[in-house]
């Protein structure tokens, strides 16, 4: 039951880590077509706090990855591989279970 609640846990996380690189990305689209600016402090605000949580998960990941240029794929990497945790968490509970 505890590895149940655990893995149900983990996987809120994620979903919020996952929405987090969402607003990143539209954000960005935003900043970069000069939708929004960054000379308003609500969102430089935005942009700073969402830039602050999600730099130490994605700067690894920018190491190991390739040079593509101007496009950077750690968001995607670290979608999938986010992905990837939660079924392979919610599996072992599930096996621990009874259910696998």
């Amino acid at each position: 039951m505890l590895l149940l609640t655990l893995s149900q846990i983990i996987g809120y996380v994620i979903s919020i880590v996952i929405v987090l690189v969402i607003v990143q990305f539209v954000l960005s689209l935003l900043i970069s077509f000069n939708v929004v600016n960054m000379s308003n402090d609500f969102v430089a605000a935005i942009w700073r706090a969402v830039n602050a949580l999600l730099d130490p998960i994605l700067n690894p990941i920018r190491k190991i990855m390739p040079n593509t240029g101007s496009i950077d794929f750690s968001p995607l990497v670290l979608i999938v591989g986010l992905n990837i945790l939660d079924i392979i968490v919610r599996n072992l509970a599930m096996s621990q279970m009874g259910y696998g």
